[in-house]
């Protein structure tokens, strides 16, 4: 019997494909879904007032949709790997899109809030395995050598995305109807779902490897660490999403949540690490390249998603930007790295440069972009903020291809779709990690900011003396009374104050995150060398 079970494992999958299928084909497949499951993430951001009008719910109670399709992602991506093996990779994959396109349809015909989360959950949930899925089938499809051009592909589609998101949510919700915003999702998670399963097929070795383990019993469910895992994953993401919303530990909710984060990812670690067969394989850190690349991710999420939602805040709250005409300024930097990130994969295919080395430099491009950004005064223009964001989109060109060879650097090809898991799940992290770090600073900066300068502004102060009898002339000048002149200067004055704090605010934002790189800096150099990807690249 056991014989029989070894030529079966040995020769399940070995079947050819009926006709050679090329490898971009294959690319363009499963990014199509994956760039839809990540605009998610950002397109109903711009479009949660005409959600809640829609659905007769305040702004506060609608923010939720943007919690439960966060929360959801969170507790699938670290499990990803395993359902690929329990499922194989391909059923999984088609299960992710059909789920995420029939929760799509009905967020757009929800009738109420209610369902409208429970949709939303459901969203999430089929489309947190979508990215780190799609990651692995690039990373077993395309050989070594033409890896770096796929994980430029990947470039793209994870950094682009999220900035589309808004700016095309704002276009929808201002030219159709609010639920197209889901509607969208189905016409294109159709096509995805008939091109993969034309196209998609489980590797070989992928396939030999899922047996193998099925027939030694080490597929068993990890009942423990599923339970431990959602709770964990859960809880960190509401902490993290509705902290600043709820004053943080001010809430009894958000004060549970933390303490629940802390205790579940403690007894995960725990746990996965002594179980011979986890959910999430938390041994692959011991490699030291794929530990730096994850942090790598997670920083790289702070910063994009950060940004993201940054910029568009300092253009429509300071300069009276529409949120459509602010998410345009996010577009240079999108069409510099979409042009970028196929070039720097091609220098490091032909290793012209080390992945290292282009590390290095893309990290003092963003760091130098994050300080121009926080440089900024209140007499600058959209302009000043688009070639800021095409620097720092130039930065990510030459990030996140080779942060993708050095995770993968030291892995062998049976823990690719283990390590997809980990890297989106550090991503992730990094974005809801950013999300919470750029609202909470905004706002405890702008309340020490308005107290210093407030303090100047004593009746007393010679510069008060001197503005104040100049702004109530200008405005007796045009028709105010010298007894509303006194009280609208007062008014003039405390506006501008506001607007000071505020600006001041953002740039400490933009330079929190330039520190955040430079201190980063030794993760690049304690990077481990290795061959770079090229025609000569052996296999790991």
């Amino acid at each position: 019997m056991t014989a029989a079970q070894g030529i079966s494992v040995s020769t399940i999958g070995a079947r050819p494909l009926p006709r050679p299928v090329n490898l971009w084909f294959i690319a363009g497949t499963v990014t199509i879904a994956a760039f839809m499951e990540l605009l998610d993430t950002s397109i109903a951001n711009v479009a949660l007032p005409y959600i809640g009008g829609g659905l007769g719910r305040s702004y506060d109670e609608v923010t939720w949709i943007l919690t439960t399709y966060l929360v959801a992602n969170a507790v699938v991506l670290p499990m990803t790997a395993w359902f690929s093996r329990s499922l194989g990779r391909k059923t999984y994959y088609l299960l992710c899109v059909l789920v995420f396109t029939i929760s799509s349809l009905f967020c757009g015909l929800a009738p109420s809030l209610g369902f409208m989360l429970i949709f939303r959950l459901l969203q999430g949930i089929g489309g947190g395995g979508l990215v780190p899925v799609a990651q692995a089938i690039l990373v077993d499809t395309f050989p070594p050598a033409k890896r770096a051009t796929a994980f430029a592909l990947y470039t793209i589609v994870v950094a682009t995305a999220p900035a589309v998101g808004p700016v095309l949510g704002g276009w929808i919700t201002d030219n159709c109807n609010w639920r197209w915003i889901f509607f969208i999702n189905v016409p294109i998670g159709l096509v995805s779902m008939w091109l993969s399963n034309r196209l998609l097929r489980d590797p070989d070795g992928f396939t030999r490897e899922r047996i193998q383990a099925k027939l030694e019993g080490r597929m068993s469910i990890d009942g423990l660490g599923i339970v431990l895992i959602t709770l964990a994953s859960a809880a960190l993401e509401i902490s993290l999403d509705r902290g600043q919303i709820d004053d943080w530990f001010g809430s009894s909710l958000i004060t549970g949540m933390i303490v629940v984060a802390i205790l579940g990812w403690a007894a995960t670690i725990f746990w996965e690490l002594r179980n011979p067969n986890p959910i999430i394989d938390l041994r692959l850190l011991r490699h030291s390249n794929f530990t730096i690349a994850c942090a790598m991710f997670f920083l790289f999420g702070v910063s994009i998603f950060g940004t993201t939602v940054l910029i568009p805040q300092v253009l429509q709250s300071l300069y009276g930007y529409r949120a459509i005409d602010a998410g345009l300024v996010l577009a240079p930097g999108a069409l510099v790295l979409t042009v970028l990130a196929p070039a720097s994969a091609q220098l490091l295919q032909r290793q012209l440069i080390s992945p290292k080395t282009m590390v290095l430099v893309s990290f003092c491009i963003v760091t130098a972009a994050m300080f121009f950004f926080s440089d900024k005064t209140l007499d600058a223009d959209s302009s000043h903020y688009a070639w800021n964001r095409a620097m720092q989109g130039f930065g990510y060109g030459l990030f996140l291809v080779p942060v993708n060879l050095i995770a993968y650097s030291e892995l062998r090809p049976d823990e690719n779709n283990k390590a997809s898991s980990l890297t989106n799940l550090f991503r992730n992290w990094g974005g809801s990690f950013g999300i919470a770090l750029i609202t909470s600073a905004t706002d405890r900066r702008v309340e020490l900011h308005q107290s210093v300068l407030g303090s100047s502004l004593d009746p007393a102060s010679q510069a008060l003396q001197q503005v104040g009898p100049s702004i109530a002339a200008q405005l007796i000048h045009r028709g105010f009374t010298s007894a509303d002149a006194g009280p609208a200067t007062l008014g003039i004055i405390y506006d501008q104050l506001i607007r000071q704090s505020l600006f001041l605010a953002f740039m400490d934002c933009f330079r929190v995150i330039g520190w955040l790189y430079v201190l980063a800096l030794p993760l690049v150099i304690a990077v481990r060398n290795f061959k770079a990807p090229g025609e000569a690249q052996i296999e790991h």
